[in-house]
């Protein structure tokens, strides 16, 4: 698991390293998607958020090949949010924006494993709580891919706070993650290690 920075922001699989969802308001998002390079601001957002607030992203390598990815923010970084009808997101709690597993490393719990690794990575830093808008809508819906469907995140534990037929809010409380094992990193290599494929064994591109 690695920090998600501006020189890892090109191993996020297409779309999502173009993808401004949740980086912009959707007015300004569909300004920038009409001006032909939402790239640019992608990457504008990240480097602001980096410098204000740290990381604010990890992503998982099998053998050096991408395999999944989470991101998360403080509210106030993330302008999409206000759009939601279960929004504001609490005043104590974390963002999580975007998880995603690569489908040819789907069905082996590394999503599990983002969500402990993000848990862990914001509770160091004083964060009490993490919220989500989970998606209990069309998952073929091109909207699907920058939402987390609802069933995972009550899966991984997450606690409705705020019911919706289609955009409910949830919560972690992050007390309730001092269960998980210490041991986590070793969980995680065996997990990857579990996954890896002769033939994805190439190292990362540059």
């Amino acid at each position: 698991m690695f920090s998600l920075t501006l020189d890892r922001l090109q191993d996020l699989p297409e779309p999502c390293v173009t993808c401004i969802f949740w980086e912009l308001d959707p007015a300004l998002a569909a300004g920038s998607i009409a001006g032909g390079d939402p790239g640019l601001d992608k990457e504008s957002w990240l480097s602001s958020a980096l410098l204000e607030w740290g990381s604010v992203g990890q992503i998982a390598y099998v053998d050096g090949t991408p395999a999944g990815y989470i991101t998360y923010a403080p509210p106030h970084l993330v302008p999409r949010a206000v759009a939601f009808p279960t929004a504001p997101v609490s005043a104590d709690a974390l963002m999580l924006m975007t998880a995603r597993v690569i489908p040819d490393f789907s069905g082996q719990g590394l999503g599990r494993v983002l969500v402990q690794g993000a848990a862990k990575d914001v509770m160091r830093r004083g964060v009490r709580a993490v919220e989500a808008f989970g998606y209990r809508g069309d998952l073929d819906s091109p909207k699907a891919a920058c939402l987390i469907p609802a069933d995972f995140l009550t899966a991984v534990g997450f606690k409705t706070v705020r019911e919706h037929r289609t955009y409910p809010r949830l919560r972690l409380d992050l007390r309730t993650a001092l269960t998980w094992r210490e041991d986590m990193e070793a969980a995680v290599e065996r997990l990857l290690a579990s996954v890896r494929s002769p033939s994805l064994s190439h190292g990362r591109r540059a």
